[in-house]
């Protein structure tokens, strides 16, 4: 059966709803890895999941990576984010943990990369200023911005969790200011 002109018109004429976009935010650490899953539909952000995922310190090393890209592809698999974002890494006067941190960052950049997801690193600084609209913010304040930007429906323990869902509302900010 064929259409009509009138709805061959009319289908035409309505704009295409935009797909929403899921942006995995990953604070990356060491023994505490910050994780969020934000939906953005271009009018609005929605928390989707967020979590602070921990690495057992008496785990050795290489299982203690290995259990962080595990955890990242769960949550990839899960989620199906579309890209990721994540904090870069400020310059610790601890070398030892730096070192470590750098290792657990490159786990996460590989499981996301190996999975085909977009990913878009955002420094400290950039991440403050897109939340709370100042690049000097303390803890305090993104926290407070976070929780006025989401829904949030229950407490989180850890900063780290909340670092991760303030990158991701970053990831969002970011796509808007460049298309």
């Amino acid at each position: 059966r064929s259409l009509s002109k009138n709805s061959k018109k009319m289908m035409k004429s309505k704009k295409s709803i935009p797909t929403p976009i899921r942006i995995l935010g990953v604070d990356p650490g060491y023994g505490r890895i910050g994780i969020a899953i934000i939906e953005d539909n271009n009018r609005n952000l929605r928390l989707i999941h967020s979590e602070c995922f921990e690495t057992d310190a008496k785990t050795p090393h290489p299982e203690r990576l290995s259990s962080i890209e595990e955890r990242i592809d769960e949550i990839i698999n899960k989620f199906k984010p579309d890209e990721m974002a994540t904090e870069t890494l400020l310059w610790s006067k601890n070398v030892k943990t730096a070192i470590k941190v750098s290792e657990a960052r490159g786990v996460i950049l590989a499981a996301a990369a190996k999975k085909g997801v977009k990913i878009f690193e955002f420094n400290p600084n950039s991440i403050k200023l897109a939340v709370t609209g100042y690049g000097k913010s303390d803890k305090k304040q993104v926290i407070n911005m976070v929780g006025k930007l989401l829904k949030i429906n229950r407490k989180i323990k850890y900063d780290d969790e909340y670092d991760a869902i303030a990158i991701a509302i970053t990831g969002a900010v970011s796509r808007k200011i460049s298309t």
